[in-house]
């Protein structure tokens, strides 16, 4: 299935909202992603994701429609040497690869274009997909936090997967992330 990252755009509004009102995606991401997903939560979301030079958070683009979204959110202080890494994508795309994919296009350009060692996931140790797309893209499990997390009423396991920028082949990426 072809795709590309692009910046996302006001006109994506439409397409954020139809995707990201899945109580699925919203089960397995922080509360900050909000189910029911409303149009207010997509404006909010579409301002906060336009706003960084360099780019940090993409659209997944499929068939010209923002299909789900990944970022890089380098950190500050002692830790500004890492950033985190999040992604999302509407249920129609599961299966697909496309994560995956989307996961080794923009490690590269993180490392390219942020002062980072280090890229980091935290997926919910309930979350089987998610820790699968990140070891097919060369991350590598660090640490579990046992209960350290609430997600509905759960207490959840924290994982922690990274990848090091040593480690890290730096392929080109001008026709994979459009900006």
């Amino acid at each position: 299935m072809n795709f590309f990252l692009r910046p996302w755009k006001n006109t994506d509004l439409e397409s954020l909202v139809k995707f990201a009102n899945n109580k699925k995606i919203a089960d397995n991401l922080t509360d900050k992603f909000p189910y029911p997903y409303t149009e207010e939560n997509g404006k909010a979301f579409i301002e906060f994701a336009t706003k960084n030079k360099p780019v940090n958070i993409f659209a997944i683009d499929i068939d010209g429609e923002a299909s789900g979204g990944i970022g890089i959110h380098p950190h500050d202080d002692v830790s500004r040497i890492n950033a985190e890494l999040g992604y999302w994508l509407a249920e129609p795309y599961w299966g697909n690869g496309i994560i995956s994919e989307a996961i080794k296009m923009i490690i590269p350009y993180a490392f390219q274009n942020f002062e980072i060692n280090r890229i980091y996931a935290r997926p919910f140790e309930s979350n089987l997909a998610s820790k699968r797309v990140l070891e097919k893209a060369g991350f590598i499990f660090e640490a579990r936090f046992e209960k350290t997390l609430i997600k509905n009423g759960v207490l959840l396991d924290e994982l922690f997967f990274a990848i090091r920028k040593d480690s890290c082949p730096m392929s080109d990426i001008s026709d994979k992330v459009k900006l």
